[in-house]
């Protein structure tokens, strides 16, 4: 599968065998049009996340597509993240060139 960020602040995700879009499966709440931010997925993949334009994390529950839980993570726009457990995220602003 492929999550894609969209500038209608959306998270569509798509089956990689044939590219299709997956209706069922839309992810929204957070803020990143105009922004090239990364999402992600948990290493069991029961949760897809993200940053947003304001500095915020979100976690968005894979089975209902409900955000499971969101935070400030970021002074400005989260770009990318990792996660490094299930319990740690890595966050950071690549323009800057630092990580937080």
């Amino acid at each position: 599968m492929l999550a894609c960020q969209s500038m209608d602040n959306k998270i569509s995700i798509f089956a990689t065998e044939k590219l299709r879009l997956n209706r069922k499966k839309v992810f929204k709440g957070h803020m990143v049009a105009g922004y090239a931010c990364q999402c992600n997925f948990s290493p069991d993949n029961s949760y897809l996340i993200s940053g947003d334009a304001d500095g915020r994390c979100f976690i968005w529950d894979w089975k209902t597509t409900k955000v499971y839980k969101r935070f400030k993570a970021h002074d400005g726009v989260l770009y990318w993240l990792c996660l490094v457990t299930t319990r740690d995220v890595q966050s950071g602003d690549m323009r800057l060139g630092r990580k937080d």
